[in-house]
């Protein structure tokens, strides 16, 4: 194209400026070729007339169009020139702060200057296995290169990292060391990587320092090579260190700093361990003070010093070892304060021996303190002949000082690289290696010295190797595409690097004047300028003679020669080296050891002495110059740069004042043409450096081409075509077989083309689009005022209307109006008078009321005050008569006291008390004929003792009578024989007593246990009384559901009604048959208190309970009353009718055979103390009473067997009834299950019976014998005694029946309080039934009254609220029964294990076949199981490789799912059921390591690990569900529930079947991600879902030299259908192998995370896909993944959560982004995404085409500002490694295990059904 064509108006140009090297402009008018003036405009509009020659000031460079600016690569911009690169850097990094940028083969990274979040280890992931070109540039892509180029071409590589100090070399260095730390660490336990990076910490501390750019600057270049396996995990590195800066330990400019280690070990001085260093401050010493600054801004030395000790500590370096390098620290600072003192002279100099500092440094290093003293002042000459010692200068020993300190330094440095170098090898064989080569680029100072010289020097010979290997790469490219090349001219530096290494050059020359004896740096100078002036690289200063310039490929360098020699030689006096070789301190004498010293030192081992001293030559180490040394190592270094695969890190430091993302031109164009950016662009634009792929040509630039040509199918040809045609000139482009290569310049043509095209076609579609808007307004305008027009006459004619309306309303408001206040008032008037006259009336009769009362009262008081005075009158005449009567009885009394006393000494005396005697006998015999009459037994025994007791008293009386004509001494001899009698009988009575009351005792033991028995009975009847009212709850409930159709209900309800009524009789019945019932028993009570002989005591009444045999069920006969009203009330009147009236009278037959029981018990307690009281005494109505209670025993016995014939009856009856509803209910001939049950309940109860019926006649019997006992006793004592009954004996026995009276009234009223309680009961009971009946009566009626649609209705829903509740209801009824069921269990479990222990006692006595009884046991308790199967301990190995090792998928697809993991629990089951825990636990362990071991054979198989993830949860679920948990039985079936474990808890277990599913869990997620991975970027972001709506932009050479050299046809090409059809795939396999629909959504959702994390994360590194149409198609696949979820019922899993991050990334794309409006809604919009990745999303956004505008900075500004507020996290990226935490919801299954069927194709015909 001709200069005309591209210097037209609105071209856009840089030209040079001073301050911002180049700067933007704007053609203002067309230039032709040959005019001498450029019309342009600045950006800030001011004009300018640029002046244009062809030799001193050409046209300026052309600007690219805006579609480029911000590219990812230099070499995809169009125009290739120096400010269209520093153009493109400065967008990047102030705009879009990306502080890389690729340019061709090299990394150009940019010192932010700030710490950035994106060097995590999700970055790593990220980049991790892409290729280079596809994400943003990185140091980590550079890395991932090497890596890649390493294991496909089997190659060694190098990262080159170069750079000025401060520009981040070290940084970047360490992250590429990190990324391979990440990507291959040691596959063993070596942890090399880790020691790696230790390394990092001790080198940056003994080798950076402060400068004056950086603060933490490497002083020397290092090499470090990381060895790889042959399966490239990292096994070995080591590492090669250049020129290390020693002269920084003597000397550091203003405002810099000495090495990083001094000032760590002065702060950390103070630690115990480093007293004895004798440190202080740093301000303290010369070597630490000289840059007047030992303080870094937010730096902690102390702490630094801890991670170098860590660092030491990890790479194996001993505690003794470290604690020796900072005592040789210490010493170099205390070396630098020794106080050197000149003497008069000025030749010498001495040191005070007294220099605390000197002391310190010989006591660190172990040397002698007087020899080290005298050779720091002195130096030894030696020459041929002689030996002389010499005085040195002060300046001279300050020198010889500091090069000491320096010497030392640097051995210790050379140490401690040699042994982390040992650290970091292993022995394995190392197979590749990747090296990074951390080094200082190109330096230019004020003063530059031997430094500089040497730093220059290498990077002279790295930009060779680096220009040879990107010409040859070039060269490359165009071979491999099959173009016609020309050889490429690029700058040679060969020149320059033979001036400075060649024979004679500047190093040869300075060697050569470095061994002369007085060499000077200005003779030095001299020779250089005689020999190098002429030379084209050399020049000499105007103005000076002591420096020279060479010219660098970068610049030109001015060097001053002073110090070059001294520098050189690196001279230490070899009698300091000696003394410090003699030191005590084993590793201090090691430093300083000679190679061949060492090696001697191993092999000879006798000392032989010369004869003669010979002078020492001098080592060969101190002869070799610095410069030799430098230029051998860096010769090496060459050797393996080029011997492996290079890659480029060019690092440039934005300004000098280190601001975060500052960028100085200036600064950065000198950066660029020294490190070697330029000289690729300039060797890339040499060529074609625009090269696009024909498709993505044709899909760029198809806008340009005809609709002919589009419709071909050969894209090729089509686009060869296209360029002839607009392209004239054919050298601007050439075809290749992939490629097509352009010029510079080209692409910016072809955009102007398409912009053109594009400009034109808009404004087309503006003129149509403005025509059809005007149009469209007019339209709208004229229908709007017709429309008008319209309604402003209607409204008027419906305001007119309305007028006439409320006229009228008028009207007849105030008509109404006026009606209502005249009839208001006429209320209000008579309402007045009313209310008048009623109070009028009130009043008066109030008043008349009120005198009525007071003459009433009046009435009152005069009646009471007379009656008082009255009553007050008697009170004092009765007083006075009593008292008279008094005084006069007191006068009798005394007067007959006297006389009886005058009586009482007569002998007269005795015959009147036997009289007074005979009378009261009368009086008792007649009250014993009264109370005979009452008690009828008892009458018969009184008339018998009073007529014997009236014997006795005429016996006596004769006996008195007989006795009175004794003397009184024999009177008083036969009573003294008398009472001794008497006090024997009482001592006999006592012994007796005592027999009887032990021999109660052990009867009561025996009847407390016979109670227990009887308790535990009672407890089983009541659990089976509950399983039956269980079964018929569930026989009617299968009734009632299997009424289908609305009228059957309606007739079943009816029905129903009529048997609640029916059942409503039969209560009243039984209540009415209970009254006369209780009418029976009272009247029977009263006769017992009639019946004679039947004595009861206060005694009897403690022995109710507590000799009773079935305590348990006296205790509970209310409560029984109660339960069964309870159970009527929650099981609905209509389940409880069948059975309750039989319980009600087994309840209540019960408590009167218990009565009774306890009746005849008290008989028996009674007669025994009556025995016990009585003693000897013979008593024959005792025996008339004993059989009296006789009689009236076997009147109760007849009584309760008539009563057991009547309940045997009733229960026959109870029978017939069950079984006619039961034939009724169900078509089967069997009998039903509940009948069976019921059956089984009524003959426990009818056993129950039978045993208190043996009772009472054992407590018959017991009676009998007791009386026959006492009778016995009576006669025997009445034979024996012959003694008179005294009448104190009969008034005890009256009292005994008195007493007798009071208990059995007492027994009576407690009864009665009983029967009155359970009237009670019933009454209530009855009353609900009624309550119930009118609730029936009302839903009936109501019913009736409505029409059948809306009875049907009604009672459904009636139906459906009685069935809830009942379910309700029946719930709590079932978890009640649960409860007592496990307790019951655990009973008789401790029961079967005491019974165990008694089967085996009898079993060791015995010899007969003691194993049979055992097996006809577990034969007994098989046939209640069911849904088992049975195998052999020798055939568990078989089930186990039947079932899990070798199965195959295929043999059960079509069978049940996750069928070995019921047919494990069924056999789980037996075992549990044999009680064979070995058993249990052998088959449960070797299934978890049999299923262990099948995974990790088929760790990569989705299937596999899909189907035992499904098996593994199934078992795990079976040893829930049937487990006997209450809280895992709550849905199990009736018949379910009884297959539970009997026996073990596997809870341990199954702790470990959880833990494995979530194992199996985790590595199929992990099979997943592994399969969809690959798939998700290609799927979500680069696949065209919507075509033809991608725009393409033009790639640099990273896109176009990928490492992985794809021809269209490789794996990168999936479709979104191809992710789905792969999670489709994925859904229908888990689906098949019955996997829990809640895991299933939990794999879903954690696969959904990774496309989200993984496609949002390539977001965020892709700067070519963050454009508008990637938005639009990324917000359509994501839609389609949402109709995915839908599809397959997993919309509830929160997978479609997971992508809400990138499709508000996706919305983020889409959206406007100018206004202060549009950042408010992309705030309310992004609530997924961070601050960080919000911004960089923006950052990164591209327009394709001219039309689309960038993202300002302002506007990203805006967001940030609006965006602080929120706490996110500070990673950028998201971690692609997340996992959700797995939960495994219990799913109980509704298969019964008792219906499982076992295909033959398994191979288990050794398992046995049971």
């Amino acid at each position: 194209m001709s200069v005309n064509e591209l210097y037209t108006k609105f071209t856009r140009v840089w030209i040079p400026d001073s301050e911002d090297v180049w700067k933007a402009a704007e053609i203002t008018r067309d230039y032709k070729e040959g005019e001498s003036v450029l019309h342009l405009k600045l950006e800030d509009e001011t004009p300018l007339e640029y002046p244009v020659s062809q030799r001193s000031n050409p046209l300026p460079f052309l600007r690219n169009p805006d579609i480029l600016v911000g590219e990812n690569d230099l070499t995809a911009l169009s125009y290739l020139h120096e400010p269209a690169v520093l153009h493109n850097l400065r967008v990047r990094f102030l705009e879009s702060n990306n502080i890389y940028t690729y340019c061709g083969i090299v990394l150009v990274a940019i010192n932010p200057y700030e710490q950035l979040q994106i060097y995590g280890e999700e970055v790593i992931n990220a980049y991790s296995g892409q290729n280079m070109g596809d994400m943003d540039p990185h140091i980590f892509a550079v890395a991932e290169e090497a890596y890649k180029q390493m294991a496909r071409d089997e190659r060694n590589q190098s990262i080159i990292v170069s750079g000025e100090s401060g520009a981040g070399k070290t940084v970047s260095a360490k992250y590429a060391m990190r990324f391979f730390a990440t990507v291959g660490g040691s596959a063993n336990d070596s942890n090399v990587e880790e020691k790696v990076l230790a390394s990092s910490p001790i080198m940056e501390a003994i080798g950076n320092a402060k400068t004056t750019r950086n603060d933490n600057s490497s002083r020397f270049g290092k090499y470090i090579q990381i060895g790889f396996s042959r399966h490239y995990y990292i096994i070995s590195a080591n590492m090669r260190t250049y020129l290390l800066e020693k002269s920084r330990v003597v000397f550091q400019a203003e405002d810099e700093r000495n090495y990083h280690i001094f000032y760590q070990l002065c702060a950390s001085a103070t630690l115990p361990e480093f007293k004895d260093l004798g440190l202080t401050s740093a301000e303290d010493f010369t070597y630490t003070s000289l840059g007047e600054n030992i303080f870094i801004e937010g730096v902690n030395d102390a702490e630094d010093f801890k991670k170098t000790r860590e660092a030491f500590m990890l790479l194996g370096i001993k505690d003794s070892s470290q604690s020796s390098i900072f005592k040789i620290m210490a010493s170099i600072l205390h070396l630098g304060n020794i106080d050197i003192r000149p003497e008069r002279d000025g030749d010498s100099c001495h040191i005070s021996r007294d220099d605390l500092h000197l002391r310190h440094f010989c006591r660190l290093l172990g040397v002698e303190l007087q020899q080290m003293e005298h050779w720091l002042c002195h130096r030894k000459l030696v020459t041929t002949s002689e030996t002389y010692v010499k005085n040195m200068s002060s300046k001279q020993a300050a020198n010889a000082r500091d090069a000491l300190a320096k010497h030392i330094y640097a051995r210790v440095f050379d140490w401690i690289v040699e042994h982390i170098n040992m650290s970091l090898q292993t022995s394995s064989k190392q197979h590749s290696f990747i090296g990074v080569l951390d080094i200082y680029g190109f330096e230019t100072f004020d003063v530059n010295s031997f430094e500089q010289f040497c730093i220059n020097y290498a990077n002279e010979k790295l930009q060779q190797q680096f220009n040879s290997h990107v010409f040859k790469l070039e060269q490359e490219e165009y071979m491999k595409e099959q173009i016609p090349w020309t050889l490429i001219d690029f700058y040679d530096n060969q020149p320059c690097i033979d001036l400075i290494e060649a024979r004679l050059g500047v190093l040869d020359l300075l060697d050569e004047e470095c061994k002369v004896p007085k060499g000077t740096d200005q003779n030095w100078v001299q020779k250089l300028y005689k020999q190098h002036l002429s030379g084209a690289h050399f020049q000499k200063p105007r103005m000076s003679n002591t420096s020279f310039i060479i010219i660098h490929f970068a610049d030109k360098v001015e060097y001053q020669c002073e110090g070059f020699l001294e520098k050189n030689r690196d001279t230490v006096y070899e009698e300091q080296i000696n003394i410090l070789k003699a030191s005590q301190f084993q590793l201090v004498a090691d430093l300083f050891l000679d190679k061949e010293d060492v090696s001697s030192s191993k092999t000879s081992r006798v000392n032989i002495r010369a004869a003669k001293s010979i002078p020492k030559a001098p080592n060969k180490e101190h002869r070799k110059t610095v410069g030799l040394q430098f230029r051998s190592s860096l010769h090496l270094l060459m050797e393996t740069l080029n011997a492996t695969t290079p890659h480029y890190v060019r690092c440039i430091k934005p300004n000098d004042s280190k601001e975060a993302f500052s960028f100085d031109s200036s600064r950065a164009v000198q950066q660029l043409r020294a490190c070697g950016v330029l000289e690729t662009i300039r060797i890339s634009a040499a060529g074609y450096p625009s090269r696009w792929t024909y498709p993505d040509f044709f899909n760029r630039y198809r806008v340009l081409m005809k609709k002919s040509d589009m419709m071909s199918a050969d894209k090729k040809l089509v686009c060869k075509n296209l360029l002839e045609t607009l392209v004239k000139e054919p050298d601007m482009f050439q075809f290749g077989k992939t490629k097509i290569f352009f010029r510079a310049g080209q692409v910016a043509y072809l955009e102007k083309l398409r912009a053109d095209k594009f400009r034109a076609a808009c404004i087309k579609i503006q003129k149509t689009v403005r025509g059809w808007l005007q149009r469209a307004r007019y339209q709208k305008i004229h229908k709007s005022a017709i429309t008008l027009q319209r309604y402003g006459r209607g409204y008027l004619a419906r305001r007119y209307a309305e007028q006439l309306r409320l006229t009228r309303a008028a009207l007849v408001l105030q008509k109404h109006y006026r009606m209502v206040r005249d009839q208001q008032a006429y209320r209000r008037v008579r309402q007045a008078v009313v209310t008048i006259q009623a109070f009028t009336r009130g009043m008066y009769t109030r008043r008349i009321y009120q005198e009525f009362l007071l003459h009433h009262k009046a009435m009152i008081i005069q009646k009471n005050v007379r009656g008082w005075l009255q009553r007050k009158k008697f009170r004092q005449a009765r007083n006075a008569a009593v008292i008279i009567q008094c005084a006069y009885r007191r006068l009798c009394a005394k007067r007959r006291l006297k006389r009886l006393k005058i009586e009482a000494r007569s002998a007269e005396h005795l015959k009147k008390l036997n009289t007074g005697m005979e009378n009261k006998i009368v009086q008792l015999q007649r009250k014993m004929d009264e109370q005979s009459k009452e008690y009828r037994s008892h009458n018969e025994q009184l008339l018998f003792a009073n007529s014997s007791l009236g014997s006795e008293v005429t016996k006596l009386q004769k006996q008195l009578e007989q006795l009175r004509s004794q003397q009184d001494e024999g009177q008083l001899t036969s009573l003294q024989d008398e009472l001794q009698r008497l006090q024997e009988e009482l001592q006999e009575a006592h012994g007796i007593r005592k027999k009887v009351e032990e021999e109660h005792v052990v009867e009561t033991l025996g009847l407390q246990e016979r109670v227990e028995e009887l308790e535990r009975e009672n407890s089983l009847l009541k659990s089976e009384k509950e399983d039956m009212n269980q079964r018929i709850l569930q026989l009617s409930r299968s009734i009632e559901e299997d009424d289908s159709s609305v009228s059957q209900s309606k007739v079943s309800l009816q029905s129903e009604l009529d048997a609640e009524r029916q059942r409503y009789q039969n209560l009243l019945k039984e209540f009415s048959r209970l009254e006369q019932r209780y009418d029976n028993l009272k009247e029977e009570v009263s006769l017992h208190k009639f019946h004679p002989g039947h004595r009861r005591n206060p005694s009897n009444q403690s022995s109710l309970e507590s000799d009773s045999n079935y305590p348990s069920i006296s205790m509970s006969e209310v409560g029984d009353t109660e339960d069964s009203i309870q159970q009527v009330e929650e099981m609905g009147v209509e389940m409880a009718a069948m059975d309750i009236s039989l319980f009600m009278k087994l309840q209540k037959r019960v408590r009167e055979l218990e009565q009774e029981r306890k009746r005849l018990q008290a008989s028996v307690d009674k007669m025994e103390e009556l025995a016990r009281r009585k003693g000897s005494e013979a008593r024959s109505p005792t025996s008339e009473q004993e059989a009296a209670d006789l009689a009236y025993n076997n009147l109760k016995r007849q009584e309760l067997e008539s009563e057991n014939k009547k309940l045997k009856n009733d229960l026959n009856e109870l029978r017939k009834t069950v079984i006619e509803r039961a034939s009724r209910n169900s078509s089967s001939s069997d009998p039903p299950e509940g009948y069976n049950v019921l059956l089984s309940q009524l003959k426990a109860a009818n056993e129950e019976l039978e045993a208190r019926k043996e009772e009472v006649l054992i407590l018959r019997t017991q009676i009998i014998s007791a009386a026959q006992q006492q009778e016995n006793g009576h006669i025997q004592d009445s034979n024996n005694s012959k003694q008179p009954i005294d009448k104190e004996d009969a008034l005890n026995a009256y009292h005994g029946l008195c007493e007798s009276k009071k208990l059995l009234e007492a027994q009576l009223q407690s009864q009665s309080r009983q029967h009155r309680d359970e009237l009670e009961a019933l009454h209530t009971q009855i009353e609900l039934l009624k309550d119930d009946i009118e609730k029936k009566q009302e839903i009936l009626n109501y019913t009736m009254s409505l029409s059948p649609e809306a009875q049907v209705e009604y009672s459904v829903q009636q139906e459906i609220t009685r069935l809830t509740n009942d379910n309700l209801d029946l719930k709590e009824l079932v978890e009640k029964l649960e409860k007592n069921e496990r307790k019951l269990k655990k009973q008789l479990r401790i029961y079967m294990k005491k019974v165990q222990e008694l089967e085996v006692t009898p079993a060791q006595t015995s010899s007969s076949k003691p194993e049979l009884s055992r097996q006809v046991t577990v034969q007994r308790k098989e046939k209640d199981f069911e849904g088992m199967l049975e195998y052999g301990k020798e055939d568990e190995a078989l089930l186990v490789r039947s079932l899990i090792t070798d199965i195959k998928l295929s043999t059960v697809s079509a069978t049940v799912p996750c069928l070995p993991a019921y047919i494990l629990f069924m056999c789980i089951r037996h075992a549990d059921y044999i009680n064979d825990d070995q058993k249990v636990e052998s088959l449960l362990t070797s299934t978890i390591n049999a299923i262990k071991k099948v995974l990790k054979k088929n760790n990569n198989d989705f299937m596999m690990t899909s189907f035992w993830l499904a098996n593994t949860s199934r078992l795990l679920h079976c040893l829930k569900q049937y487990s006997g948990d209450e809280a895992f039985m709550t849905q199990n079936a009736a018949k379910q529930n009884e297959h539970c474990l009997k026996n073990f808890d596997l809870a341990e277990y199954r702790q470990v079947l959880s833990d494995l599913s979530i194992q199996i869990y985790q590595q199929l997620i992990k099979v997943a991600e592994g399969i969809i991975q690959p798939m998700i970027v290609s799927a979500m972001l680069e696949s065209e879902s919507i075509p033809s709506l991608a725009g393409v932009k033009p790639m640099g050479y990273r896109k176009r030299s990928s490492s992985v050299d794809n021809d269209g046809s490789g794996p990168s090409s999936y479709t979104l259908e191809a992710l789905i059809r792969q999670l489709g795939q994925f859904h229908g396999i888990m689906g098949e192998h019955g996997l829990d629909p809640e895991i299933v959504g939990q794999v879903v959702r954690q696969l959904f995370h990774c496309i989200n994390a993984v496609t949002l994360n390539n977001l965020l590194l892709r700067k070519d896909v963050c454009s508008w149409s990637t938005g639009m198609q990324l917000r359509y696949n994501t839609s389609q993944m949402e109709e995915w979820l839908r599809g397959n019922n997993l919309y509830q899993s929160k997978a479609a959560v997971t992508l809400e991050p990138i499709i508000q990334a996706a919305q983020l794309l889409q959206v406007k982004k100018k206004t202060s409006q549009d950042a408010e809604a992309i705030c309310s919009l992004c609530t997924g995404l961070t601050m960080q990745q919000i911004v960089k999303i923006l950052n990164l956004y591209t327009p394709l085409n001219e039309f689309e505008e960038r993202v300002t900075v302002s506007f990203i500004r805006n967001i940030q500002n609006r965006l602080q507020e929120r706490n996110d996290p500070p990673q950028l990226l998201l971690d692609t490694k997340q996992t959700f935490p797995v939960l495994f919801p219990y799913t109980p299954s509704a298969l019964s295990l008792e219906t499982l069927h076992i295909p033959a194709s398994l191979g288990l015909d050794f398992l046995i059904r049971v």
